[in-house]
């Protein structure tokens, strides 16, 4: 984890600075409904590189957020998981998706979305 003096002062900030980019909101809304393998998540995420995935899951696990869990098979699986830490973040999304859902419903009244 971070150490608490280099993060922002402002709390805004500081979510914004753990989980503000598309990416690891994307792969946190994933984690959300059960827990991914790597390649899962590159294949649902689509236009992410192996690279930014790599990095991403790095640093949220890093952050506390996700957990990597490396089961002891031939070849090895890795899973990733929201830690608790992570799941705290499950109102945030679902504002997030709710907001999404009535922003569209503004835009497209009569279509399906």
């Amino acid at each position: 984890m971070r150490a608490k003096e280099d993060m922002p002062s402002c709390p805004v900030a500081t979510t914004v600075s753990l989980i503000g980019s598309k990416w690891k909101l994307l792969i946190i809304r994933n984690l959300l409904s059960r827990p991914w393998r790597f390649n899962e998540l590159r294949k649902d995420l689509e236009g992410i590189s192996q690279k930014v995935l790599t990095d991403s899951l790095r640093s949220m696990e890093a952050d506390g957020i996700v957990v990597r869990t490396v089961y002891p098979e031939a070849p090895p699986r890795v899973e990733y998981s929201l830690s608790p830490l992570g799941e705290s973040l499950r109102p945030i999304l679902q504002a997030m998706e709710n907001w999404g859902a009535a922003y569209l419903e503004r835009l497209l009244p009569d279509e399906e979305h």
